[in-house]
This record gives C-alpha cells, sequence and structure tokens, in this order.
C-alpha cells in the first residue's frame, strides 16, 4: 500500500479569522493511502453506488438491507415509527431474538466452527476454543438456571460485573434469549460504580466472578460484589442474590467468603440444567435488549437503552461491510466487552455474522509488548480492533516488536477517539506491515455502532480523519448558533447527524427528559415537529469537514479550551506533540488564567530510556508553536514518568486539570496506577 502524494489542500486561516462560535482548527491536510488490490478483490462491499441507495432522500426505507441480514420470527410492518420524535421505534412490528441470531442459526453450516476464542492472560494455560455448537449449549443451560430457579422472564434487569472470560457473551446470551436486559459494568469498576447502575437499573440480581487475571495477577473479584451490594442497600435497593461464575471450574480463587444464603456458585447449580434446552422467546424488535451505562465524571449515569432489532440490525450490517468481518474470518477487538466497543464489536456483531472472535483476559502488554503479535500469529488473526490509547501504548511499549511475528491482518479498526497521523502511520506501516487496510471509525456509546468511517474498499485512507459518513449516515457540522458550516472551510464546530439510524438509543433509562435535553434539544428546528428532518442528533463532539467530505475528529466539545477568545482543539495540540520522536503520550488541559481565560498545560511522557531535560520540554512546546501557532503555547510541558489511566487504558486528563489548577483530583483508588498521581503532582508543582 503506498501513500498517494496527492496536493495538500489550501491553508488553514489563522486563528484570528476564527469566531468564538468555533473551534480554531491549524492541523493540515495528510496524503492519502490506497486499500490494498488485494483487499478488494475479497471485500464485502466494492459498489460505490451505495451511496445513493443510502442517500438522505432514501431514509428510513433504506436501512431494510440492515435488517434484511437477520432472521425473524415475524417481518416488521413499519420501517421507523417517528410519530412521538426524538423517541424513534425502528422495524415496528417485527419479532425476532437476538440470541438465535448470533447462535441457533449459524448450526445448521457452522455447528463446529470457533465462535469464541479464549485466550487466559497466562501464557502456560491453553486457549479455549468453543464452537457454536458448545457455545448453544451453555447458552441453554444457562438461560434454563436463570429461568427456573431465578424466575427470570421478560423485561427483568440483571447486572453483570463480569472480566473478559467466555462466560461473559454466554451470560449475555443467554438473558438475551428469555428477553432479559442485561446491564454489563466494565470489570475494572469499582463496587461502588457497581452499585450505582444496580440501584438506576432496579436490578434484583447481580452475576460476577470470583477472580481474573490482569497484568500477573489474580485479582479478587469477589470483593466487589459485596460493596456493591452494601452499597446498593444504603440507597435503598436490595439485591436478592449474587450468582458467581468460578474462574477455575470446581474450585473458589477468592479470599472473599461467601455469603449463606445470598451467593450462588454458579458452576455448581449447572450441572443441574445439563442438556436442558430453552426456546428463544419472541422479542418485539424494539424491546430493549441492554442497559449500557457511560461513566461521566460527574453526576449519575446515563444508562443508554438499545433496541433489540434497530441495534442488532446496525452492529451486523457495520460488522460485515465496515470491518468487512466474513464467517472464515478470526477476529480479534482488544476492547473490553464492558464497553459499548465490546458488546457491538466483540460478541453482537460478529457472532451474529458467524464469525470466530477472541476474547482475551488481560493487559495487552503483559508479560511483554510481544503478546498481542503472538496471539495474532497463534491464531491466524485477520481481523484487528483496537482503540488509539492501546496502539500508543504498544507502540511505547515495543514499537519493533510486530516485525518479529508472523501475523497477517487484512483489516485494521480504530475507535474510541481520534488517533494522530503519527501514531496512525505507524499501525498502518508497523502493525499491519503495509498490508492491511484501515478504518478509522467514530462514534459513541449512545451510537451502537460506527457513524463515520471509510469504507474499505471504496475509500482512500487518510490519517488524522475518520472519513466521511457511512451510508445511511448523513453528518452535519453546526456552529454555536445553527448555522451550517460547509466542507472546506476549514472552520470546526459541533458534529450532528441529520437522520435517525437504528443503532441509535432509545431513551436515557428512566430518564426521558435528560434523553432530550442531552442529545436533541440544542438544534432541533420545532419541537412541536414530527418530521425527523428537524431533529438532528447532537453528538457531543467538535470536528471540521475537509473539502474531500473527510471528518476529522477533534475531542469533546468540552475538551475545548478557549484561550483569548479562540477555541482551540486539546487533540490538535495533543497531536502537534506526538510529532517529536521523544514523545509516546501526550495530554492536554486547561488551567485557568487571569488574562486569557484558559491556557494548555501539556504532559507528555517519553520513550523509554530517555530522561526528562529543559531541552526536550523545549522542542515539545516548539513543536505546537510550530504546528498551531503562538496562541497554543503550552503554559508548561510537564515530563511525566506515566499518565493517570484507567484500566482500561484512557488517560484520565481530569486528574492532570485538577492537579494543574491545584485542585483536588477526587478518588483516584479505581485507576490502574494510583500511585502516580502523587508523582505527577510533585512534578508540577516543582515547576
Amino acid at each position: 500500500m503506498s501513500e498517494d502524494k496527492s496536493p495538500r489542500h489550501a491553508a488553514e486561516p489563522q486563528a484570528a479569522d476564527v469566531s468564538e462560535a468555533q473551534i480554531a482548527v491549524h492541523w493540515p491536510e495528510e496524503g492519502y493511502f490506497s486499500p490494498p488490490v488485494q483487499f478488494i478483490a475479497q471485500a464485502n462491499l466494492t459498489d460505490p453506488g451505495i451511496f445513493e441507495r443510502f442517500s438522505l432522500e432514501h431514509c428510513p426505507e433504506c436501512f431494510k438491507e440492515f435488517a434484511d441480514l437477520l432472521d425473524w420470527y415475524k417481518y416488521w410492518e413499519t420501517t421507523l415509527d417517528a410519530s412521538n420524535p426524538p423517541f424513534w421505534r425502528w422495524f415496528v412490528g417485527g419479532r425476532l431474538n437476538a440470541c438465535h441470531n448470533c447462535v441457533d442459526r449459524h448450526l445448521a453450516s457452522h455447528r463446529n466452527k470457533t465462535a469464541i476464542h479464549f485466550v487466559p492472560e497466562p501464557e502456560d494455560e491453553a486457549v479455549q476454543h468453543l464452537t457454536y455448537q458448545e457455545l448453544f449449549v451453555r447458552v441453554n443451560e444457562l438461560a434454563a438456571l436463570l429461568r427456573e430457579t431465578f424466575g427470570l422472564a421478560v423485561g427483568d434487569r440483571v447486572t453483570l460485573h463480569m472480566p473478559m472470560v467466555p462466560e461473559l457473551p454466554i451470560t449475555m446470551l443467554a438473558c438475551a434469549r428469555l428477553g432479559v436486559i442485561h446491564s454489563q459494568v466494565f470489570s475494572g469498576f469499582s463496587g461502588k460504580a457497581c452499585a450505582d447502575r444496580i440501584v438506576d437499573s432496579g436490578s434484583r440480581l447481580l452475576i460476577t466472578m470470583d477472580a481474573y487475571h490482569r497484568a500477573g495477577d489474580l485479582l479478587d473479584h469477589k470483593e466487589k460484589a459485596d460493596i456493591a451490594v452494601a452499597e446498593a442497600a444504603s440507597a435503598g435497593h436490595q439485591i436478592d442474590k449474587v450468582l458467581v461464575w468460578q474462574r477455575y471450574p470446581g474450585k473458589y480463587s477468592s479470599p472473599t467468603a461467601l455469603v449463606d444464603g445470598r451467593d450462588v456458585l454458579v458452576n455448581d447449580l449447572l450441572a443441574k440444567y445439563r442438556g436442558r434446552r430453552v426456546e428463544p422467546v419472541q422479542m418485539p424488535a424494539e424491546a430493549p435488549l441492554f442497559l449500557m451505562y457511560t461513566s461521566g465524571t460527574t453526576g449519575r449515569p446515563k444508562g443508554c437503552q438499545h433496541s433489540t432489532g434497530g441495534y442488532l440490525a446496525y452492529v451486523t450490517w457495520t460488522s460485515r461491510y465496515i470491518q468487512d468481518i466474513h464467517p472464515e474470518d478470526v477476529y480479534w477487538c482488544m476492547a473490553d466487552i464492558g464497553w459499548i466497543t465490546g458488546h457491538s464489536y466483540i460478541v453482537y456483531g460478529p457472532l451474529s455474522l458467524a464469525a470466530s472472535s477472541v476474547v482475551y483476559e488481560g493487559v495487552p502488554t503483559y508479560p511483554d509488548p510481544g503478546r498481542p503479535w503472538r496471539i495474532a500469529e497463534k491464531l491466524g488473526v485477520n481481523i484487528f480492533h483496537t482503540s488509539p490509547t492501546a496502539i500508543r501504548a504498544l507502540r511505547r511499549s515495543g514499537p519493533d516488536e510486530p516485525t518479529k511475528y508472523q501475523y497477517h491482518f487484512k483489516h485494521m479498526t480504530t475507535v474510541g477517539e481520534p488517533i494522530e497521523p503519527e501514531v496512525w502511520k505507524w499501525y498502518h506501516k508497523v502493525v499491519g506491515k503495509g498490508e492491511a487496510v484501515i478504518v478509522d471509525t467514530w462514534w459513541q456509546t449512545e451510537n451502537g455502532g460506527f457513524l463515520c468511517s471509510t469504507v474499505p474498499a471504496i475509500h482512500k485512507m487518510k490519517p488524522g480523519s475518520t472519513g466521511p459518513g457511512i451510508p445511511g449516515i448523513h453528518p452535519v457540522i453546526f456552529d454555536d448558533d445553527g448555522h451550517e458550516l460547509p466542507s472546506g472551510s476549514g472552520k470546526a464546530g459541533n458534529i450532528c447527524i441529520r437522520n435517525p439510524w437504528p443503532g441509535v438509543l432509545q431513551t436515557v433509562w428512566k430518564d426521558p427528559d435528560r434523553y432530550v435535553k442531552n442529545y436533541y434539544a440544542r438544534y432541533c428546528k420545532d419541537p412541536k415537529s414530527k418530521d425527523w428532518r428537524d431533529w438532528p442528533y447532537l453528538a457531543g463532539d467538535g470536528a471540521m469537514q475537509a473539502a474531500d467530505g473527510y471528518f476529522r475528529i477533534l475531542g469533546r466539545i468540552d475538551d475545548v479550551i478557549n484561550v483569548a477568545g479562540h477555541r482551540l482543539g486539546t487533540k490538535e495540540i495533543e497531536s502537534a506533540a506526538l510529532l517529536v520522536p521523544d514523545v509516546t503520550e501526550a495530554a492536554v488541559v486547561p488551567v485557568a488564567d487571569e488574562i486569557k481565560g484558559k491556557v494548555p498545560d501539556l504532559y507528555v511522557s517519553l520513550k523509554p530510556g530517555l530522561s526528562p531535560s529543559p531541552k526536550i520540554a523545549s522542542k515539545i512546546s516548539a513543536s505546537v508553536v510550530s504546528r498551531i501557532g503562538a496562541i497554543a503555547r503550552p503554559r508548561r510541558v510537564v515530563i511525566v514518568p506515566d499518565m493517570p489511566k484507567t484500566r482500561s487504558g484512557k488517560i484520565m486528563r481530569r486528574v492532570l486539570a485538577a492537579i494543574s489548577n491545584h485542585q483536588d483530583p477526587g478518588d483516584v483508588s479505581t485507576l490502574a496506577n494510583p500511585e502516580i498521581v502523587e508523582k505527577i503532582k510533585g512534578l508540577a508543582e516543582g515547576e
């Protein structure tokens, strides 16, 4: 795959030319990379005419193609019921079951094909290869247990607090089989965070695991369940039972004792249900499938409610045509199922297509940065999906490791946040070995699946740009006053979606007013209108559109720093810092300033073996000024040994902002590395 040296677009306007209602953008356009011929030859989607079929004029009926990828007990009567905007109802009148679509329907042709490759973190433990037949048996037995022992029925909610083990998708699918709404909480979250979600969802049952491996340790996970139950009780909500899976069946691996009368070992109970079969419940298309809570730093978490028919149709179509998944592919999404990416693109999307999906228990860099590439080599992974956070970590800890292993990716996805061009190029050249096509996808928890991306066999790739809206998605950029910013303007604003789509959340659980206020109220043209065209969806991200129609995401609107009336995107400043070869990670936070309002502080970590020095800090600051301008010059560059990170690897910028502003960073106990906070404080105060 070669870089296309197409002429770059005209220079971006200087900050002084940009109004306060827009975000100043100084990030130059990159050249193009073309998809390889061999990829195009086998791709699922090569017809550029699809964009005409999915034009705005053909919405919403065009989404019939999405739903036609599924098995239906009863075909739907109405593609989109928009009679109560913005509470969209998709494929109304249709009945289906998500578990049937992900398991049962594959048995005729793929019974003995691997559905899930489970890779334990300890390398001396064998990989488990769970076939579709085994998945069918295990899901049925668990569904029978949940229904008959615990009385679960359609519409009940169950909270799962489980790590990356095969029992997690088994439990999700068993719930879906019964029409029970599951709410999975990321295993790295505290017992208190789990309790908040239990209380909000009204779950009476908590399903967890005794222990799991992470970074070389067997962690006690059961203790969080006890905290969650106690915290829920203090909020006036009673959990009836705690179901505990054993990481090693037949052996209890937690030092936290079981509570008599409340806690039940799932593995012991399952023996009673050997061979049991449960018919999938025929669910209305608009019935909720699951709740996925966003983890805001303040306020009550939002329970994003996703539907059965619309959501499943959306993730199936996008998995097939944007990730190019075929049944014979071995696909590895290196996210956590505790996030929406894992729901959509580890469980429901790939399994709906009869793919083989990899579930890896532990840390990508354990015991060394070669681990992901050994896994890919061993399993024959040919589609790889991860986040810029993970890519940066792998680039930092083992920049040459991928070259040591015999794996070959045809396709790679990046998701979760904008990826800096320099990091993209390493991903393409070193991880992809120049052979793989990359889709840089943009979407959110609320969206169900991808919103913007290049279609891998149709579009050229451009580092730093997510590409256009996928077929059926029609983005638009508004300024703060609701005026549309055209492509090629060099100006950025708030990215919105003009039309409803099947994967979008139905509502915020138990809080419809919050749903309307957060996502639709700002740019609604007429609150009394029943025309979906008057209800654009506000994503909450800043973005700009280049002349070629590709979108560049600049981070959350909240992450914009207003410096002396100029709104600077933090992602752009971070990208400029990463142009310095010494830098592996960068994080920008706003600091209050009496004169300018806000100024940026820039935190960076360096490649292994390099020592902090004023010379390196000056070089980084100069790079920002050179790329963006003096208006973006950091107040200071703080070189740190590591960033404060969540268990999923995301940099906690709010902690850094608190340090810079001499505020209390709050509870940092749930960080992967809480000890780093005091070290950073010392470095920042010593500046």
